[in-house]
């Protein structure tokens, strides 16, 4: 494996199956946003999945891991990333189920064809333009704010390249909600189930879990919100069930 590894790259353990995935901590390595999506994300046997700005390619490693669909692609603009991502897929000997794709999230639906995929999931940028600290470091940069795309872009494209009755899964903030269920429904993808994540019991939510379903029937379930940290500092049993699969 080590002639896989890039001067600056490191191996991290995945917890799950075996897996590890390259990370680079002078680009973005994944955080708690994406392993709390792949717990929050269902995947059916023979469903395909598209995971849109995959990064280093940690959801499409996650969710095979944790589901019985047929593929996994990520897409992913930067080139850098995608070559992680392809490195990792092959450590895994992951080729058969998981792709990376280099590509622009605004082309997805040309790259991959409308009503391609049974499932959508993605992690976007979170900030709006000058909303938030800007990183000198370009990638990191990228990935945390919206300079390449837009929020609206990822509804759109994700609509686009979702067949009917497909289900759409996004982490994203909780100040952002008002803007996401809007245009959720502006494209049809119709919000039908919601969680939100506290850091502490006693404080505000840092993040939100969405699923919607092009074309669905309008009504959303709100599940039990999610407690990351005990009072003492400790992880939750939930939260420890969803990272090691024990409460342990």
């Amino acid at each position: 494996m080590m002639n896989r590894l890039r001067e600056g790259e490191r191996l991290d353990d995945l917890q799950i199956k075996g897996y590890e995935i390259i990370q680079s901590p002078g680009r973005f390595c994944f955080g708690m946003d994406a392993v709390l999506l792949s717990s929050f994300v269902s995947v059916k046997k023979n469903e395909k999945v598209l995971d849109l700005g995959t990064g280093t390619g940690i959801l499409p490693i996650l969710l095979e891991a944790k589901n019985g669909g047929s593929s996994y692609v990520g897409l992913e603009i930067q080139e850098e990333s995608a070559d992680m991502a392809r490195r990792s897929v092959l450590h895994n000997c992951l080729e058969e189920k998981v792709h990376i794709v280099t590509g622009d999230i605004k082309e997805a639906a040309e790259i991959f064809g409308n009503a391609s995929f049974d499932v959508v999931t993605t992690n976007p940028p979170y900030m709006m333009g000058k909303h938030g600290l800007k990183n000198n470091k370009e990638a990191l940069y990228i990935a945390r704010h919206e300079a390449l795309c837009t929020l609206d872009d990822v509804l759109r494209e994700s609509a686009k390249v979702l067949k009917v009755r497909g289900r759409f899964y996004m982490v994203h903030r909780p100040f952002r909600l008002p803007e996401i269920m809007a245009k959720m429904c502006q494209y049809k993808l119709e919000p039908k189930r919601m969680r939100l994540v506290y850091p502490h019991v006693d404080k505000e939510p840092n993040m939100l879990l969405i699923e919607g379903r092009k074309c669905g029937n309008p009504r959303m379930t709100v599940e039990p919100p999610l407690i990351v940290y005990e009072k003492d500092g400790s992880y939750t049993k939930e939260l420890l069930k969803i990272y090691y699969g024990t409460a342990s």
